[in-house]
């Protein structure tokens, strides 16, 4: 986790930054429809954890979650890989939605290493 550059560090916490934002907004339009919301609330609570694990092993510090929480964040971010893989294979190089997805592959490949070593 130490020999991640500066850059590829500030491009992973925005990308889960951003997948917090647009999970939240389609929790909010969810609600408001009286959608089944479980499956995005336990991605949200996934992605907040691979964030806070990113955030705390960059900078030496102890994650404020618990083991259990940690390993079920492990398990929910390890689902949610195959279905970015694949539409970052369907996916336009060059195109900016590419761009996120390799970025948001990145991060959470980097929060899963984080969370094994946690």
């Amino acid at each position: 986790m130490d020999s991640v550059s500066e850059t590829v560090k500030t491009e992973s916490i925005q990308s889960f930054q951003s997948t917090i934002r647009k999970m939240e907004m389609g929790l909010t339009q969810m609600a408001g429809k009286g959608a089944n919301m479980t499956l995005i609330e336990k991605r949200l609570r996934a992605v907040r954890a691979g964030l806070a694990v990113l955030e705390s092993a960059w900078n030496q510090q102890a994650p404020s979650y618990g083991h259990e929480a940690l390993a079920e964040a492990r398990d929910v971010l390890r689902g949610m890989m195959p279905s970015i893989e694949k539409a970052y294979a369907n996916s336009t190089a060059g195109s900016p939605q590419r761009t996120l997805l390799e970025r948001r592959l990145t991060s959470l490949k980097l929060a899963i290493q984080a969370l094994d070593v946690s």
